[in-house]
């Protein structure tokens, strides 16, 4: 069975499109079929899987619009070795355009049905915003991963993101539930971070991932050669997270 995994955070720069690019990255290099759906106008994702937005024709902005069949928009990572479903500035229009359409928070869910048997994993990185494209990927998806800092802001906004994702259970998506929140830009110096870390596993238990995912050189360089971190070094401590992180999920975390 499919299994869809939207990895969201209303904050921006938590390390979202980093795990998103990076997970997908991993799980394929674990012998999974995995598709990732880049649904942010900032299109990051697109760009770190090697793939330039400005030269993309059709996008998920295409396929939300019904203006192209999803199974014609997707491409290959020449080097992640996962397929994407690619993003472009376009997509910034496509919240105003989706308000006057019926069923408008379920059309990437309708659209995947199409082509989730091709796939053991898909993932969707939405925007940093609890807008109606991320509202679209929660109604999409089976389970959320919450990337996060350890940080006092970032508590603060969980709460936030939690009672929206129980929102959608409530009206749009019975199945949805927190798969996992994940521990980002970790330093093990700060103790602020180990303090937050600590009330994380607290409060949220067995749904924080044991792995986390240090603050690395490499992961930040990665992007710049639209590359997942596997392929830029291997032997990084950013690589090695993210395996153990696939590795973790493969276990049965999803």
């Amino acid at each position: 069975m499919t299994k869809i995994l939207a990895i969201t955070n209303q904050k921006g720069g938590v390390g979202k499109t980093t795990t998103s690019v990076n997970l997908a990255a991993s799980l394929a290099a674990s012998g999974k079929r995995v598709l990732l759906v880049d649904l942010d106008p900032q299109a990051n994702a697109t760009m770190g899987s090697g793939i330039n937005k400005q030269k993309v024709t059709t996008t998920v902005y295409h396929v939300l619009m019904d203006d192209a069949e999803i199974q014609h928009v997707r491409v290959s990572s020449p080097q992640g070795k996962y397929d994407l479903i690619p993003a472009n500035r376009d997509l910034a229009g496509a919240e105003v355009e989706m308000v006057e359409f019926s069923q408008r928070e379920a059309r990437l869910k309708t659209a995947l049905e199409v082509i989730a048997s091709d796939y053991d994993y898909i993932l969707i990185d939405c925007p940093p915003a609890l807008n109606l494209l991320t509202l679209n990927g929660l109604c999409a998806a089976h389970a959320v991963m919450i990337p996060m800092q350890c940080e006092y802001y970032a508590l603060e906004g969980l709460s936030d993101l939690v009672n929206t994702i129980k929102r959608v259970r409530n009206s749009f998506n019975s199945n949805l539930r927190i798969e996992g929140l994940l521990r980002t830009m970790f330093d093990p110096r700060n103790i602020l971070a180990q303090q937050v870390s600590d009330q994380l596993q607290k409060h949220f238990g067995e749904k924080v991932y044991r792995t986390v995912i240090p603050r690395n050189v490499r992961l930040a360089e990665a992007p710049g050669f639209g590359l997942p971190v596997l392929y830029h070094d291997e032997q990084s401590k950013g690589a090695q997270a993210y395996l153990e992180l696939a590795k973790e999920i493969l276990a049965g975390h999803l």
